[in-house]
């Protein structure tokens, strides 16, 4: 058995195998892997006995979880009205600037990815955004650089 059949078959045994066990599995596989593969999704819906419409429709609904590979840190920049009225698009600009990317890409040494997401609930400190699951809020194009740095400054 491959890695991601034998993590799918505990996560099954784990949460069970009905319908409402299709999202903690799912993110379990994601959360080990950072992304579902076809042969993931695959196998789940396999195990859960469910089909694949299913499961890829339930995977690609979610927008964190990924069915493409993502950067090492995924920004998630919030979208609304609240954030675009105090500057998201100076914030993102910013962040485009540094990776040499565009919202949705990834940078060519795979450590970021750049996404939009729906609101995070801090709408009274917009502009926001998270780098993988740790938030920031109240962002400035100044404040986004030495953030972004401090991760580009990480080992790998």
């Amino acid at each position: 058995m491959a890695t991601n059949e034998i993590l799918i078959k505990e996560l099954a045994d784990q949460y069970g195998r009905k319908r409402t066990s299709l999202l903690p599995v799912l993110q379990g596989v994601a959360d080990k892997n950072n992304f579902l593969t076809e042969e993931d999704l695959t196998t789940i819906g396999r195990e859960l006995h469910l089909s694949g419409a299913q499961v890829f429709g339930t995977a690609t609904f979610y927008s964190f979880l990924n069915v493409v590979p993502r950067g090492k840190y995924v920004i998630r920049v919030c979208k609304t009205i609240s954030c675009d009225m105090k500057n998201k698009d100076d914030v993102v600009r910013e962040i485009e600037n540094m990776l040499k990317i565009k919202t949705g890409e990834t940078t060519e040494d795979k450590k970021f990815t750049l996404l939009y997401t729906n609101c995070m609930g801090w709408c009274d400190k917009g502009p926001s955004m998270l780098i993988n699951e740790m938030p920031y809020s109240d962002l400035t194009p100044d404040k986004v650089h030495g953030i972004i740095k401090q991760y580009s400054d990480t080992a790998d």
